[in-house]
């Protein structure tokens, strides 16, 4: 266990992880309350979805030129900027929600500027971590660790969330979002790092745009992570945008049972990355990624097509469990492979088709919902991402051959 916190000997790391940590569980707070107060508003499972896609379209179409940026810019004053700039989003809307003027159209906007610039900070991220650490072998640690957070705050956020929406209401979940971020500025403004090396023979926007897009489609370990990464966006995640809808039709139950539900997934996500923090390198992790994308499939149909809360406890759990057992080894894969010089454009593209294309399938998830309900949505999704997963453990082999040269050179194990 002592390998997995390896990254937080290193000071910048740990001051990141501890603003960022409460950054997250803040959120989470918002995220549960802007869904159910979308709920309460329109009675509409159509609504969560084209909320969900109003909030994460600017991903889509914003990560390529946020990675572009982040390879070329200060990444620590992005970084700074687009924290800045969230706080202040967070109490635009503790503003509207107090003075009860809040409508539909409110929370999507302020959704997709809050979209706009996790963009920023998400490209930023994947590049920044090499910053805050003094050795390249806690990379690995530094990766893991930050997905450990972001499912420890999925965790904690939503239980805070059911309590006080339950309690005091949306406009109090707000508050905490916005509070949060004095925290996550201090701990930014506290780090120090060596300035940057200036960029010679920077690339104009579009041909560095485009550089990067060819690098990634021509490298097939690249091109096959990054569609395993869209497919699992597309047909799984969207059950945390239909789950306000699905508690209430389902189960019957209030504000408590959906943030328990949101917050038992990410106790699962967590275990599973704490575990990948846990492993010394990508050795293995292919085959981790088969199993858990089958099984993140498998356990959302299943847990569709229950109507028993106890059974649907454990099942909900394995969902958060296996999305993060996908999602974390292709990062780690790709952080691996990559060249430096292209990581932030590279890896924007992981964001993209996670959190950019989950809007599609959240629209298209939202709008067949409305016609056969939430239940057998989701439960053709799961099936759909199982057969997915079978396909990609046809490719193990030709996978293998194609990362060995690289892997070889950095004396890494095959994954």
């Amino acid at each position: 266990m002592k390998i997995a916190f390896r990254a937080l000997r290193h000071r910048n790391f740990a001051l990141f992880f501890a603003g960022q940590g409460l950054s997250m569980i803040g959120y989470w707070v918002q995220q549960i309350a802007a869904g159910w107060l979308m709920y309460e508003l329109t009675q509409s499972a159509f609504s969560l979805g084209l909320l969900a896609f109003a909030s994460n379209l600017p991903v889509l179409l914003l990560s390529p030129l946020a990675g572009w940026w982040s390879d070329h810019a200060d990444r620590r004053m992005l970084m700074l900027v687009s924290q800045v700039l969230q706080g202040v989003q967070a109490i635009v809307l503790v503003l509207l929600a107090v003075s009860g003027s809040i409508q539909p159209w409110h929370l999507m906007l302020l959704g997709s500027i809050l979209g706009a610039l996790v963009a920023l900070e998400l490209a930023v991220r994947q590049t920044f971590l090499l910053d805050l650490i003094d050795a390249r072998q806690d990379l690995s640690s530094a990766i893991s660790l930050t997905a450990t957070m972001g499912q420890a705050g999925r965790m904690i956020g939503p239980a805070i969330a059911g309590l006080m929406l339950a309690a005091v209401g949306p406009a109090w979940c707000f508050a905490v979002n916005a509070v949060t971020y004095v925290a996550v500025v201090a701990s930014i403004v506290a780090i120090r790092v060596p300035p940057q090396p200036p960029v010679i023979g920077r690339a104009p926007l579009l041909a560095g745009l485009r550089e990067g897009f060819a690098y990634a489609w021509q490298s097939y370990p690249i091109r096959m992570l990054l569609i395993s990464l869209a497919l699992v966006s597309v047909l799984v995640t969207p059950y945390q945008a239909l789950m306000p809808a699905f508690v209430a039709e389902v189960y019957a139950a209030d504000a408590r049972t959906l943030g328990g539900l949101i917050a038992l997934s990410g106790l699962g996500a967590l275990a599973g990355s704490l575990y990948l923090a846990a492993r010394p390198s990508v050795a293995g992790l292919l085959t981790v990624l088969t199993l858990a994308m089958a099984g993140a499939g498998l356990a959302l149909a299943a847990f569709a097509l229950s109507d028993r809360l106890w059974l649907s406890v454990p099942l909900v759990m394995l969902v958060g469990l296996s999305v993060l057992m996908t999602t974390l080894p292709v990062n780690l894969i790709m952080q691996t492979l990559v060249d430096d010089d292209k990581r932030g454009r590279v890896m924007s593209l992981s964001t993209m088709l996670f959190m950019g294309v989950g809007p599609l399938g959240n629209l298209l998830a939202g709008s067949v919902a409305e016609m056969i309900g939430p239940r057998w949505t989701l439960a053709v999704n799961g099936m759909v991402c199982a057969g997915a997963a079978v396909w990609l453990f046809t490719q193990r082999g030709r996978l293998r051959e194609a990362m060995r040269p690289t892997l070889e050179r950095l004396g890494v194990g095959s994954p």
